[in-house]
């Protein structure tokens, strides 16, 4: 994938004994490389979700402004009929009305009514103009609004374009990625099968010691819900109920307690809150290596729930077997 960093020489989300076969230390290459594209491809994801909203809104915008625009045109086009045939009455023909009006009256009060019409359609003229002025200013704002939400609605849909090129890539590359990890896994023994695989919960491990020390908060919930999918098998791309990738299984743990987390390990890792590694509490999720492309959920004494690879189902590690810490929040 364009872009993407070097793998740090601690990216093990196993711990492998020295005496591990080439064939293993490549498959554990090959799953991280994996997992990076597929936190990538999910957060290409999100990226699109928000540049088609972005677009909506800006065509939902221009549509209002149309309309407007619409009712402006036909609001000058109402006025405009009246407003000539008024004005040249009342501004080319008002002298010699009042003049007319001087001669032909067979009265004071005749021609002061007379005149006092004149004078309201010379008043009602004046009205109508200055309508007329003001829903051709109204037509001019509308017209700029118009071309603004127009304009932003096509740069919305080439932004959406280009995120949709990259997501279809993106999509591309972790087929490829899952290929060469399926096909790595198939090399190797069944022995170093079993090996890797390991165990998901350390050796005496005591859940009760976690269970014990929870709160009722979010976040011990979510604890309690993650811990029933301990043994679940990895799958790139899955949050639950079966299987999980990292960052599906936290999304799949917190839905359970009603709350929606982002969807990529990325995206996980700028939400919430940030917490410091010395203040981290069960339900904390954290993320691993310099581009938070690992994430796990925090139980408390030190311990941390995963699901780390392809071929390891979800576990119970010490945190540090994580990887390189890079940061906690808490949702």
């Amino acid at each position: 994938m364009a872009g993407m960093p070097a793998l740090p020489a601690t990216a093990d989300p196993v711990m492998l004994p020295d005496s591990s076969s080439e064939a293993v230390q490549k498959l554990v290459e090959l799953a991280r490389y994996s997992e990076q594209i597929t936190e990538a491809l999910h957060n290409a994801q999100i990226d699109l979700d928000n540049k088609i909203a972005v677009q909506q809104a800006a065509e939902a915008k221009q549509a209002d402004h149309q309309r407007a625009l619409d009712a402006a045109q036909n609001s000058v086009a109402r006025y405009q009929p009246l407003i000539d045939q008024v004005a040249l009455a009342g501004y080319q023909g008002a002298l010699t009305y009042r003049l007319s009006a001087i001669f032909t009256s067979d009265s004071p009060q005749q021609l002061l009514a007379q005149m006092s019409a004149i004078d309201l359609i010379s008043n009602k003229t004046r009205i109508q103009v200055a309508e007329l002025k003001n829903a051709i200013v109204g037509l001019a704002a509308v017209e700029k609004d118009s071309r603004t939400s127009a304009d932003a609605a096509r740069a919305a849909a080439v932004q959406a374009q280009f995120v949709r090129t990259d997501l279809q890539q993106t999509q591309s590359e972790l087929k490829s990625a899952i290929a060469a990890v399926t096909a790595a896994w198939a090399q190797l023994s069944p022995g170093e099968q079993a090996g890797l695989s390991g165990a998901a919960l350390p050796p005496g491990f005591d859940m009760s010691i976690i269970l014990e020390a929870l709160g009722t908060d979010a976040g011990a919930s979510a604890v309690q819900a993650a811990l029933t999918k301990v043994g679940s098998p990895y799958e790139w791309g899955a949050t639950g109920p079966t299987t999980f990738d990292c960052s599906g299984l936290v999304v799949w743990a917190y839905s359970q307690v009603g709350k929606v987390l982002p969807r990529s390990s990325y995206a996980q890792m700028e939400g919430g809150i940030p917490v410091p590694r010395d203040k981290m509490q069960p339900g904390d999720v954290v993320g691993f290596y310099e581009d938070a492309h690992h994430v796990g959920i925090y139980l408390g004494h030190g311990m941390l729930l995963h699901a780390p690879m392809f071929g390891v189902p979800v576990s119970v590690v010490p945190l540090d077997r994580g990887g390189p810490f890079y940061g906690a929040r808490r949702y």
